[in-house]
């Protein structure tokens, strides 16, 4: 009789055994096969962009092999937008699948790669800006929450939708209202078309402020001398998207102009040839960046 009990108890402790076995193997299938889709659909912050997802027939992109890394608004960032807007974008298919590819990047990229960053390319074709001085950043948008790691890819939760930019660098000056002088330059020199195309170009943009601290005549002057104006206006455009975290770690930068441009950082703010201030930075555009600047700078 104790012989038989004996066997029924190890019996019962392989039984045991084998179904704990059988439990964690299940878990750890049903994690391995958990896409970013599947954990934006069971966390409740993330409403508004799966129904944004499917709307946009973005679902089975985002559930399929990636690996993907996706930059997840929660509902408050979307109801952050103005009125109207999240409502506009679910009527218009294409302009919705330009903002929601806007934060997807092709590839895992965990905190750690990211914070080594200064800009990362998404899927939408334009690039977003990556700053990890205070916190990490996604052009306006923090990251509140890294590394949700998925089957496909990875999620980092931000507090703010990502806006692709809409125009181009003279589109981008113009409507802002600050670069009246500047924008009236490109026009003289015969620039816009220029500025306008593929590109893409980073321009160290100076102010109606910054143009005005010329001497007297000098503004007049240039715009009479589409030659030498168009010589200063290049001199302050670089080849390339360079980000404000590429412009810390270099000591000039060749312009359009011929010339090179100094760098230098001096009390915490980038200086352009020891003489202009770089005030704001990363304007994105959709052939380039601006960054803008307190005072032109003038070739050799």
């Amino acid at each position: 009789m104790k012989r038989i009990v004996l066997m029924l108890v190890l019996v019962m402790f392989a039984m045991s055994g084998y179904a704990s076995a059988v439990s964690e193997r299940t878990m750890e299938e049903e994690a391995e096969e958990t896409t970013v889709v599947d954990i934006a659909t069971n966390d409740d912050r993330f409403e508004t962009l799966v129904t944004a997802l499917d709307a946009a027939g973005l679902v089975d992109t985002l559930a399929g092999e990636g690996p993907f890394t996706v930059f997840a608004p929660t509902d408050d960032a979307f109801d952050a937008l103005p009125e109207g807007t999240v409502e506009a974008l679910l009527e218009d298919t294409e302009a919705l699948t330009q903002v929601l590819t806007y934060h997807v990047v092709a590839g895992s990229v965990s905190a750690a790669d990211v914070t080594s960053l200064s800009n990362a390319t998404t899927l939408q074709g334009q690039p977003v800006v990556v700053s990890s001085s205070d916190g990490v950043m996604i052009n306006q948008a923090e990251v509140i929450q890294p590394d949700v790691m998925a089957s496909n890819g990875v999620i980092h939760v931000v507090d703010a939708v990502l806006l692709p930019p809409s125009g181009d660098i003279v589109e981008v000056a113009s409507n802002a209202g600050s670069f009246n002088t500047l924008v009236a330059a490109v026009e003289a020199a015969g620039l816009v078309e220029t500025l306008q195309g593929e590109g893409p170009f980073t321009v160290f943009a100076p102010t109606d402020e910054a143009f005005g601290k010329l001497p007297d005549g000098t503004i007049p002057a240039l715009l009479e001398d589409p030659e030498t104006l168009a010589q200063i206006l290049t001199y302050h455009v670089v080849p390339g998207r360079v980000f404000s975290g590429d412009v810390v770690n270099i000591d000039d930068a060749g312009t359009v102009q011929g010339q090179s441009i100094g760098v230098s950082v001096m009390d915490g703010s980038v200086m352009l040839n020891d003489t202009s201030t770089v005030t704001a930075t990363d304007v994105l555009a959709t052939n380039g960046v601006i960054h803008v600047i307190d005072t032109v700078i003038m070739p050799e």
